[in-house]
């Protein structure tokens, strides 16, 4: 699939596309799969901090959750970035985040947040190239720790905090 020729549509998700975001991140390791219904609240609860990118042909080939947390409300922090595997390559990652971005920008969101395993490499590179794009200071640390949070069972999260950013000179770009 080539996304470069086929017209993408972004779009909040909906209830209605908790399956869709399920099955595409079963094909999308080394995302955590979470239930079912944790991604249907995604979809409804958390809309306006994700986005649903889709093929001419309706596809969902697409999907960023995020949440902003009531503490610090100028601050989007972004769980996961599934890209269907036939759509890889074309930054479509970046292009969601942008999209997400442009839309948060206006209602005061200044800080992205994530966190990324160390050997998530594809991960890495595309956040480094987001946040370059966005002209954004970027401080990393290590917000769990794998004997601390997971017992060992998984590897630390480390969180990239990247702004305040200005969206406008981003998009001028």
């Amino acid at each position: 699939m080539n996304t470069n020729k086929m017209k993408i549509k972004f779009r909040k998700p909906n209830s209605h596309d908790g399956a869709a975001v399920y099955n595409l991140i079963k094909r999308c390791p080394p995302l955590d799969t979470n239930s079912m219904y944790c991604n249907l609240l995604q979809c409804g609860d958390f809309a306006d901090t994700s986005v649903a990118a889709f093929d001419d042909k309706g596809k969902m080939i697409g999907f960023i959750s995020g949440y902003r947390p009531p503490a610090r409300r100028e601050t989007l922090f972004v769980w996961q970035v599934a890209v269907c595997p036939s759509a890889r390559g074309q930054k479509l990652g970046n292009r969601m985040l942008m999209e997400l971005a442009d839309r948060l920008s206006d209602e005061g969101v200044e800080y992205i947040e994530t966190t990324i395993t160390p050997d998530n490499q594809a991960s890495q590179a595309m956040f480094a190239r987001f946040f370059a794009a966005l002209s954004a200071p970027v401080e990393k640390s290590v917000k769990f720790a794998s004997d601390d949070h997971f017992d060992g069972a998984h590897d630390d999260e480390v969180l990239y905090r990247a702004g305040p950013f200005k969206l406008a000179v981003a998009l001028a770009s």
